[in-house]
């Protein structure tokens, strides 16, 4: 990772020569492998392996972004005149420029254990999307698959910029799904089960995952489409996650400084019911959002975004913290061939004292959901309005499986009702666990 830095570096002292006031960039260098197997035989297998440079130089108040995967040095020389080229013909941004010196993290990286370094090979792959699958066939009633997958990706990731901010650190992902299809003459049902981490030895085994695909599969052949109605709705933790990131895109600091949020007048006040926790942990051991700092070279904090219901924070890069006249929070992040935005790390909806079947005692008539189809949602409103399958809830106890719902609230009032049980898991990195929002409206029959 030193030899990154070392031509990152470089690459800013040629923006400089060329007449950038300032400048900064990202080096990502890695290679992924990806397999899918059906019904046994191999369908997929893709392997990529590359670097990408990307850097934004400053002059004055203009700025240009630029990225190339020639990383030659004719190739490098050229980017950084091109990139001091393009940003002096840019309209003038007064909220552009980097850290200031004394604002940047000194100290040593959190080790956050990010990177396996046990690369498997695509034999090793294969196996495991066979096994998930033959494990999904081998559950009764299912009919057919869709097929298994694996995969793996390792980056080294180098960052830094003409304010003396220079860190490298590097990471990997490993991944397994499997699909199939459950029913007969009357229709069939598609569901699926997929796991993300750092570490695959992380992983759920082939076979376990490959049976919660199969069993989700069966369990809604026969789906019915209910009756209009306004009811209690559950959220299964797989599709309860998707709350959590509609509440971290309304605390975003761009939309904030954009007056397109929601929750723009919610700072200090309540957003969710009273004891409700939202925790960032942005240095979790092998955690899939995990940063050591941020890509402004910013220091990141463990921090409740929403504590006992109240609003904590925004989400802040420096861009947006100018605009609105606040301190920075460590939330900048980046692509490559893009300039930093704000973003969460690790971010977790924590869990309540109730477990899912206390959670679902009291409902008479309810829906348990367990995938939304779509994007209905108004960032600016809070208008939320999604497709959804799942399954009655009558009399406390899930009932028979329900398809082709569209279920409907406002996201504040929704977070303001919203009830967590006590079975929150780390998984995806944006985690929550069931969760149940009383009157919402569901459209069907």
């Amino acid at each position: 990772m030193t030899d990154a830095l070392d031509r990152l570096t470089e690459v800013l002292r040629l923006a400089r020569a060329k007449g950038a006031d300032a400048a900064d960039g990202a080096i990502a260098d890695g290679g992924s492998v990806s397999i899918a197997v059906r019904k046994g035989a191999l369908e997929k297998l893709e392997r990529s392996e590359g670097a990408e440079l990307g850097l934004r130089v400053f002059v004055g108040k203009r700025a240009a972004m630029v990225s190339t995967s020639d990383l030659s040095p004719a190739s490098l020389d050229a980017l950084a005149e091109r990139a001091v080229a393009m940003a002096r013909v840019m309209p003038e941004d007064p909220y552009a420029g980097l850290a200031d010196p004394d604002q940047l993290f000194t100290g040593a990286l959190p080790e956050c254990d990010l990177c396996d370094p046990d690369e498997p090979g695509e034999d090793s792959l294969i196996d495991a999307a066979r096994r998930a699958e033959d494990a999904a066939l081998a559950v009764a009633g299912v009919v057919n698959s869709e097929g298994g997958e694996a995969s793996f990706s390792r980056a080294k990731i180098a960052l830094a910029a003409t304010n003396g901010f220079a860190r490298a650190y590097a990471s990997s992902h490993s991944a397994l799904s499997a699909s199939v299809l459950a029913g007969g003459a009357d229709g069939l049902e598609r569901d699926y089960d997929s796991a993300v981490a750092v570490y695959r030895s992380d992983l759920p085994s082939p076979e376990a995952l490959g049976a919660e695909a199969g069993r989700r599969a069966v369990a809604r052949v026969g789906a019915t489409k209910p009756k209009s109605a306004t009811l209690p709705v559950v959220f299964d933790p797989r599709v309860s996650r998707s709350l959590l990131g509609h509440f971290i895109g309304a605390i975003n600091g761009a939309s904030i400084a954009r007056g397109t949020s929601f929750l723009a007048e919610f700072i200090d006040k309540p957003v969710f019911a009273p004891g409700v926790r939202i925790v960032e942990t942005p240095h979790r051991a092998r955690g899939l959002r995990s940063r050591p700092c941020d890509a402004e070279g910013l220091e990141t904090f463990e921090r409740a975004l929403i504590d006992d219901g109240r609003l904590t924070t925004w989400l802040l890069d420096l861009r947006s913290a100018r605009q609105l006249g606040l301190a920075p929070t460590g939330h900048a992040a980046r692509g490559v061939g893009s300039a930093p935005s704000p973003s969460a790390a690790n971010v977790a909806l924590m869990p309540g004292t109730l477990s899912p079947k206390d959670l679902m005692a009291d409902i008479k008539d309810g829906l348990y959901v367990t995938e939304m189809i779509g994007s209905g949602v108004n960032g600016v409103t809070g208008d939320y309005s999604r497709g959804a399958a799942g399954f009655r809830i009558v009399d406390g106890e899930l009932a028979g499986p329900v398809s082709e719902v569209t279920i409907a609230g406002n996201l504040k009032e929704m977070f303001a009702r919203l009830i967590p049980a006590n079975d929150w898991v780390y998984k995806y990195g944006m985690d929550a666990p069931t969760v149940r929002i009383d009157a919402m409206a569901l459209a069907g029959s």
